[in-house]
């Protein structure tokens, strides 16, 4: 029994596994992967191809002399020809805004994801067509979906003041333009009611003017006039306030930088200042776990990561409005691994001014720079010609890629103890220098004395 135990004991202090782990493992491998199937992505997907399904089925409706109308809600729901005729296209570009919401993980695009595919379902309950059943079951399918992955879309919508204003004057324009025009409906000809009063506004902004509804008299007119101005002047200045913000982010993509707005969104990352040899073999090792961050004037260097999906603020890795904008004070870490020692230390003390307390890692390209990178206040230095000529040689030794590291360690320690018998043999020799002239020094004062006492 004290031999088991002394065997079990070994195996724990060696960290070997037992046999009947390695032999009989109780951990299982799945066949399937069923969040590869069911996680957020595939649910993204499959409301695009509801998006995609209910445009051809709209359009189908939209061909047909007369719709088909013979499903079970055909007799319930109000209105089922119009609704089977233009309900498919009306929900299908809504659904295709949505997606691309969705693609951002944004909180209101899953709630009108949400709102919008029961509505859906009414389609092919109505028509009682069997070529949309597809329909039916993409749409029964992406519902639940949606719901056991809501926790995947948390992102808020972050709108301007000036975009939520401009949204909401224009629908103060259409409130007020069909407010108006419903009142004054005695001074329009053609205008008999509330959907006759949303039609002439809508008509109105969009500047279409089809004649169908005049005005008649001389404060119609003037209403008119002011349903033009503001509508107009609204809807110019939301579509420059949402557009905007997308164009200036194509653009910056192009260039290789952030915007403003996806740099706020920035925390608990890893800023990587200058763009060196051993910058690739990073990224590489970071992996997409990590939010990480560039920050390089090189813009071939960042439109070229950009395009691998790498976040990318093209500015200058020594300045500390740079190192602010790349949000280093909410950082996790710092990576300093420019190719130029010189500027390695001045990105060392400006990160380490943006934040004292960010753990900083700087790579020194030149032995001798390696104190001064620690001086400044890096964390850890890694000197990379010294690790590459322990590499080559525990190479050429014909060592295995898994003992180097151990086989460095082991030359440090041999190089320090040897430093060390080095130091304790000149102490003894010293010493023992020492005494020979302290023993020579007696002898010749003893002689002196002898002959003085002759």
């Amino acid at each position: 029994m004290s031999e088991w135990m002394v065997v079990v004991d070994s195996h724990e202090e060696t960290g070997e596994r037992p046999f009947e782990e390695v032999f009989y493992p109780t951990d299982r491998v799945p066949f399937v992967e069923w969040s590869e199937f069911s996680g957020a992505k595939p649910t993204v997907a499959l409301t695009a191809a509801v998006a995609v399904l209910a445009f051809v089925t709209g359009l189908s409706n939209l061909s047909q002399p007369q719709p088909v109308v013979a499903g079970p809600l055909a007799g319930v729901l109000p209105l089922a020809e119009t609704f089977v005729r233009f309900a498919g296209v009306l929900f299908a570009f809504p659904l295709g805004v949505v997606v691309f919401g969705l693609r951002r993980r944004k909180r209101v695009a899953w709630l009108a994801a949400v709102a919008l595919l029961p509505g859906l379902v009414l389609l092919p309950l109505t028509t009682g067509r069997t070529t949309e059943i597809p329909l039916l079951l993409a749409v029964s399918i992406a519902l639940p979906l949606l719901v056991w992955n809501r926790d995947g879309f948390e992102q808020t919508l972050d709108l301007s003041s000036l975009q939520i204003a401009s949204l909401a004057s224009i629908l103060g324009v259409g409130l007020y333009g069909t407010v108006g025009s419903y009142g004054l409906r005695g001074q329009f000809l053609g205008l008999d009611g509330w959907s006759d009063a949303f039609y002439y506004v809508i008509v109105t902004i969009a500047t279409v003017g089809y004649g169908d509804i005049t005005p008649t008299t001389t404060e119609a007119r003037l209403f008119s006039l002011s349903v033009i101005l503001l509508g107009t002047g609204a809807f110019t200045v939301a579509v420059g306030a949402l557009v905007g913000p997308a164009i200036e982010s194509r653009m910056a993509a192009a260039f290789g930088t952030m915007t403003a707005s996806e740099l706020s969104l920035l925390e608990d990352h890893v800023v990587v200042l200058g763009y060196g040899d051993v910058t690739e073999s990073l990224l590489d090792r970071v992996g997409d776990e990590t939010d990480l961050v560039v920050v390089t004037p090189d813009s071939d260097a960042a439109s070229r990561l950009t395009d691998d999906g790498v976040e990318v603020l093209t500015d200058d890795p020594t300045a500390e409005a740079a190192l602010e904008d790349a949000r280093v004070d909410v950082a996790s870490g710092v990576a300093v691994a420019g190719d130029e020692d010189a500027e390695n230390v001045l990105a060392v003390l400006a990160a380490r001014n943006v934040n004292p307390d960010v753990r900083i890692v700087a790579v020194a390209n030149e032995e001798t720079h390696v104190g001064k990178l620690s001086a400044v206040g890096a964390d850890e230095v890694i000197d990379l010609r010294a690790i590459g000529g322990r590499l080559l040689g525990a190479s050429v030794l014909g060592d295995t890629g898994g003992d180097r590291s151990d086989e460095s360690a082991r030359s440090d320690r041999s190089d320090e103890s040897a430093r060390s018998d080095r130091s304790d043999e000149s102490a003894r020799s010293d010493e023992s220098d020492g005494n020979a002239r302290s023993d020579g020094g007696t002898r010749e004062g003893n002689a002196r004395g002898e002959q003085a006492t002759e």
